[in-house]
């Protein structure tokens, strides 16, 4: 089965909708974007459009790719004490010369649907945080969406970033998975990903899981995203899909429901 995330972005859309009109008030998110990279840009457009689709104000504050780390942050602080800014993401990567996780720490977990800055991380991984890092609460749709209970589970994380392996292994083992998380330095992937019973991937590299590597019946989460050809891919092999009893796609798949989540996040922190 294919997993269907604009689908599944629609309802939680008319949820959010729903309530914001309930809220009356004005909620905006500020999106910091360092440079010129064509994929953040897809990315933040479909940012925009959820946004605008449910009554949220998105402003963009384009900053120079040459940028250092101390401008950036300061930027960045008095982006996030501008008062009608609910909310503050960085679009992520940011250029090499940046100190990335030094900048997403000047955001206050108050102020973070992302759930990047290292407080925002630590109230998740101690389980006091309201919200769920906007992948993590992606996954756990799905996976509620279509049935997919990972408790016992052998679980294949694939990359361990900050953005999709670290905060979903961490998810995965507080629900009782036996998760396995695979990286560069593992000798022989295939190896766990052929006993896996789910795998869950964001390295961002094109065919990186292939058929051969996966078992029949497996759960294929995508959330490795880069561009092949001028085309946004994921990590799985297509022909990945006709061996899984459940595969989500990319573009169409998690991505949607990820953006979704992130505004579900805004909203939260609005009240």
């Amino acid at each position: 089965m294919i997993i269907d995330g604009k689908k599944l972005a629609e309802e939680i859309k008319a949820e959010l909708k729903a309530e914001i009109f309930k809220l009356n008030k004005k909620i905006r998110l500020a999106a910091v974007e360092v440079g010129e990279n064509p994929v953040t840009k897809k990315f933040l457009e479909q940012k925009k459009k959820f946004a605008s689709a449910v009554g949220i104000d998105v402003r963009i504050y384009d900053l120079p790719a040459d940028i250092t780390t101390n401008k950036l942050r300061a930027k960045l602080a008095e982006i996030m004490h501008i008062k009608e800014n609910i909310g503050v993401i960085v679009q992520l990567p940011l250029p090499p010369q940046i100190n990335a996780q030094y900048i997403l720490d000047a955001i206050i977990p108050e102020k973070d649907p992302d759930m990047l800055s290292s407080k925002s991380i630590g109230l998740f991984s101690s389980g006091r945080s309201k919200i769920l890092p906007p992948v993590v609460g992606a996954i756990d749709y799905i996976f509620k969406a279509y049935g997919v209970r990972p408790a016992e589970k052998r679980v294949a994380v694939i990359g361990a970033g900050r953005l999709v392996g670290k905060p979903v292994a961490a998810w995965l083992i507080n629900q009782g998975a036996a998760v396995t998380v695979i990286d560069e330095n593992t000798a022989d992937p295939a190896l766990h990903t052929m006993d896996a019973d789910i795998i869950i991937s964001g390295a961002g590299k094109p065919k990186l899981i292939t058929a051969a590597m996966v078992k029949d019946g497996v759960v294929a989460i995508d959330c490795g995203t880069s561009e092949a050809a001028g085309k946004l891919v994921g990590d799985f092999d297509l022909a990945v899909a006709d061996k899984a009893a459940l595969f989500s796609p990319v573009p169409g798949g998690v991505g949607p429901v990820t953006v979704a989540m992130l505004f579900r996040n805004l909203v939260e922190l609005s009240k």
